[in-house]
């Protein structure tokens, strides 16, 4: 539907009755605008705008054209009033006062999120936090808001999350933080918000697109600076986050040691210990090196007082993509969980040691562990088979 087409054809059939007020489009409103009688003075008539309220759409033009009809009405019978027509601004006012009242309320909610918290190390990781699991989703709702002059809440709440593509990382990510917006305001969500939330793991692209264990290898051998070498091949080894890679105590990777290396509480989610999955890579990598010598991993800035996890986590990103890697951080991250799931490890350590929930584990290698375990049964009746059971 062309809407300025539509407009234009409502004015000309009105046109046709001498009437000078026409319907216009400003944005995605809808107005009328013509020669009406004066505010101050009735005996005057000048050109003025009545402003609807109402979205330029095929329902809202509808409406515009019923009150364009009523306007002429009243023009025709002086019965025009502009006290019947300054409601709409009324409500207006009424509705910038819960705006108001709804940004001061996202404004409060970033002041508890950080309140009271002592430790510099925790105040690096809420401001994480809040830049990567609340800002962006908050911040799209704020939008959504002004941009709503119904102002009904739970539509706003829903058409956010809607804003995300179903079954994405970012949609689940966009349910659980504002769910603990509405909680905070108070806001009783729809029932089935979660279901509407729901994340359904990683993209179907992204089960052609992992890397293998020979391109990780290759990709390790094209990477022209040492240091960031080792930063690659831990990511690799241990599934690490970007930050994970310098708060971590690589200690047991001297010669000798268990190879078992400690992610700090300093991090996202906390203390956990993880292992090397290929074992093998950590000599291929060299990375007993780094247990006798931190220093060799690169020179950035790890203080937490004045930097963020976020930016050093940026740092890694970044150096990706100088040398044209060809993969995400992420992906030898989601690599090294796909490779746990093929060596028999279960789902639960696995989780544990990839520092998030069992649930959030499974949800997002479903494709991978479904697979293990359909592979698993179709061994077993092999087997069963030819040791000739029936």
């Amino acid at each position: 539907m062309n809407i300025i087409h539509e407009i234009n054809s409502i004015n000309e059939k009105f046109s046709t009755k001498s009437s000078k007020i026409r319907i216009e489009k400003r944005g995605g409103k809808l107005n009328i605008r013509g020669r009406l009688p004066s505010k101050n003075d009735g005996k005057i008539s000048k050109i003025q705008r009545i402003s609807l309220g109402l979205n330029a759409d095929l329902l809202g033009l509808k409406d515009a054209e019923k009150k364009l009809q009523l306007i002429i009405l009243q023009l025709e019978l002086n019965q025009f009033d502009w006290k019947n027509w300054t409601q709409i601004t009324k409500i207006k006012i009424i509705n910038n006062k819960n705006h108001d009242d709804f940004l001061n309320k996202t404004e409060e909610f970033e002041k508890v999120f950080f309140k009271e918290i002592k430790s510099e190390f925790l105040n690096s990781t809420r401001k994480t936090t809040w830049k990567s699991s609340y800002k962006p989703y908050i911040k799209r709702m704020i939008n959504i808001y002004k941009n709503n002059e119904e102002l009904d809440l739970n539509k706003i709440f829903i058409n956010t999350l809607k804003s995300y593509e179903k079954g994405s990382r970012s949609r689940k990510q966009c349910g659980t933080s504002l769910n603990v917006f509405a909680s905070f305001i108070k806001h009783q969500l729809p029932s089935d918000w979660n279901l509407m939330s729901r994340g359904y793991g990683l993209k179907r692209a992204s089960f052609r697109d992992l890397p293998n264990d020979n391109f990780i290898e290759e990709l390790w051998s094209e990477i022209p600076n040492k240091s960031w070498q080792y930063v690659f091949a831990l990511m690799a080894t241990y599934g690490l986050r970007n930050h994970e890679v310098f708060f971590s105590d690589l200690s047991s990777l001297k010669k000798g040691g268990d190879n078992i290396i400690r992610v700090l509480h300093t991090t996202k989610t906390g203390e956990h210990q993880v292992w090397p999955f290929h074992p093998k890579w950590v000599d291929i990598f060299g990375l007993h090196h780094l247990g006798e010598d931190y220093s060799l991993l690169p020179n950035i800035n790890v203080d937490l007082k004045k930097t963020t996890l976020q930016n050093i986590g940026k740092r890694i990103t970044d150096q990706f993509r100088r040398y044209q890697l060809k993969i995400k951080p992420y992906d030898l991250r989601h690599a090294y969980a796909v490779r746990t799931i093929f060596y028999d490890l279960p789902d639960t350590v696995a989780a544990r040691m990839m520092g998030h929930s069992v649930n959030l584990h499974t949800q997002t290698y479903h494709h991978w562990i479904t697979k293990r375990d359909q592979q698993k049964a179709v061994n077993n009746a092999i087997l069963k088979f030819q040791n000739g059971d029936s």
